[in-house]
Order: structure tokens, then C-alpha cells, then sequence
């Protein structure tokens, strides 16, 4: 197993990364709060640099490379964000990624990949076409793999988001973000019960992408069995590390529905005026369906990302 990162890893990280990635500010919404009886705060990454918290992790990992590794090429795979993190990576320092994307990839990641200058390979729909055609381009190349969130670097810089929230509202009692492969839940951990052992760390699925709420339920790492969430960033699953880090720290693992899914990505559009993409709904819809204790909290709430193609609306 690969090295899990430490919270003085995190702060090393959030050094780093300093000078690309932007500190993201936290919102509030009166309307949300009166709904359900607890104070929520929204930590915005979807105003990150390419408009997820993955910027974090990726800028992290791609800036500890050494030149030698680095000229080699960078390559990942990636539904979308981790791919545009790694691509606006990578040019910082003026490599050259290759990203394996699915062919259901949202267009409008796709767009940004391209722009970031990456290069893009398109695979099957299933976790199993990523890796063969990863590990076929890594034997051809030699090119250097930043695994999307199995990866302690890339963990560590999803561990700032944590970090900053903490420092700005010191006295939530929860906080509460997706699930996908475990990369931010693992990094959240890994900071949130460092600075204040005392809060609750909730992960937070699809019903239609409930494989961490499996393998948490069976001991094992359980695949995806499906891939038609609307959250299209959390169809991944777990790695070793992200799982053995949530394994041990991790206070509940809730699943919603797509239904409340979609109902709270259109709420936060009209009620907050911001964008978010639909896997950040999701842990929204576990507040407002009250999947845990809400109420009387003051609870944190991660909006992993704003890209969403506007042309494919879920609502409409």
C-alpha cells in the first residue's frame, strides 16, 4: 500500500500550492438554514482553478515531481476534473499530460481538457477500460501516473480544503462531501480530526453509485456496479489508501437519491446564485433529507465543482 499522508503533509501541501490554487471563500444561505433547522456553511470550490477542488490535489502531486520525472510526461485518467487539474498542472510546469477519459465524459470537461493543452485518449464507460488503457500508455511511454485520489500527494492536497474551512468557521460539528474514489473524504479526515478531534466527517453517495457505502458495510472494496448516477464525478471507486483512511476515520457514509440530487443541484442555482455541478448536490440532499443529526448543528458543507454542461441540464 502507498504511503497515507499525515496532516504535516497537508500543510506542506497547502504551501505549495499556494501560489496556483485559490483559497475559496464560504458562503451561507438564510433559506437553506430556516429548511431544516441547523446553520449551513458552503465551502465554494467549485470557484477553484478549473472549477473543482481537484486543482488541489493534482497541483500538489504534479509539483512534486522532480524535473526528470516530469519530462517524462504526465498521465492520468479521469472524468472530467481530475483531468483538467492534472492538464492546467502540468503546463504550469510546462509538461505534457495525457488524459484517458471516458466516451460519456461531460463535452464541456472535454472542452477545458483541450484547452489546458492536454492530450486526450477516450475509452469505454467502466473503471476496468481506464486502467488497461492507462497501464498500455504507461508501458509505451513511461510517462508518470498521478492516480485521481489513491495517490498520498493528491490526498494531501484535497486535505486543504479542510484545512481553510476549519481556519475560517472553527466550530463546525460536521462536516460532509461526496464520495467517488475517496480522494477529498480521505484528505478531509486527515485534517478536520487533526485540528478538531471532536467533529463528525460524513461522506455522502449516490443511492445509483453506493460502492464506498458497500465496502464500508462489508469490509472489502466493492466495485461500482453502475454508471448512470447523474453525479458523473463519483462513479469511481475506492483505492486502498482512501479506503483504509476512511476505514478508520470516517463517522457515517449516507446515500441519496437522484431525485434529491437534481432537486438540490436546481435549489442552490436559484436560492445561492451560484453554479454547481450535480455531484456536489449530493451532499446537500443528504442534509436536506436529513440522512444524519441536523438539527441545531452548524455543519460544512464541500461544493466540489461548478463544471456542468449547460446544454444538458438535469432538470430539463
Amino acid at each position: 500500500m502507498k504511503d497515507i499522508p499525515t496532516f504535516a503533509e497537508v500543510i506542506e501541501a497547502s504551501e505549495r500550492i499556494r501560489p496556483f490554487a485559490n483559497r475559496t471563500p464560504v458562503f451561507k444561505s438564510k433559506w437553506y438554514d430556516q429548511q431544516i433547522g441547523a446553520e449551513l456553511f458552503f465551502k465554494c470550490e467549485n470557484f477553484q482553478k478549473v472549477g473543482a477542488f481537484k486543482f488541489r490535489g493534482a497541483c500538489n502531486a504534479v509539483l512534486t515531481l522532480s524535473e526528470k520525472e516530469g519530462n517524462r510526461g504526465i498521465v492520468t485518467h479521469s472524468s472530467g476534473n481530475h483531468a483538467q487539474a492534472v492538464a492546467l498542472a502540468a503546463r504550469t510546469k510546462g509538461y505534457q499530460a495525457t488524459i484517458i477519459m471516458p466516451k460519456n465524459a461531460p463535452s464541456v470537461k472535454v472542452r477545458a481538457v483541450k484547452e489546458y493543452g492536454a492530450k486526450i485518449l477516450f475509452c469505454e464507460p467502466t473503471i476496468d477500460a481506464r486502467k488497461e488503457m492507462t497501464y498500455q500508455f504507461i508501458d509505451d511511454t513511461n510517462a508518470h501516473f498521478i492516480h485521481p485520489y489513491n495517490h498520498p500527494m493528491v490526498i494531501a492536497g484535497q486535505g486543504t480544503v479542510a484545512k481553510e474551512f476549519l481556519e475560517e468557521i472553527p466550530d463546525l460539528d460536521i462536516i460532509i462531501a461526496p464520495v467517488g474514489g475517496g480522494g477529498l473524504i480521505s484528505g478531509t479526515c486527515i485534517s478536520a480530526k487533526k485540528i478538531k478531534p471532536s467533529i463528525q466527517v460524513i461522506g455522502s453517495e449516490p443511492e445509483l453509485a453506493d460502492d464506498a457505502y458497500r465496502s464500508l458495510k462489508e469490509g472489502t472494496i466493492q466495485p461500482v456496479l453502475r454508471t448512470d448516477t447523474i453525479a458523473d464525478g463519483l462513479r469511481t471507486s475506492l483505492g486502498d489508501v482512501t479506503f483504509k483512511i476512511m476505514k478508520e476515520n470516517l463517522d457515517d457514509l449516507v446515500t441519496v437519491s437522484e431525485k434529491s440530487i437534481i432537486r438540490e443541484m436546481r435549489s442552490v442555482w436559484e436560492r445561492m446564485k451560484i453554479i454547481i455541478e450535480s455531484s456536489s448536490a449530493v451532499p446537500v440532499a443528504a442534509c436536506m433529507d436529513e440522512k444524519f443529526e441536523v438539527k441545531g448543528k452548524k455543519i460544512g458543507i464541500i461544493l466540489t465543482g461548478g463544471n456542468v454542461d449547460l446544454d444538458k441540464l438535469p432538470w430539463m
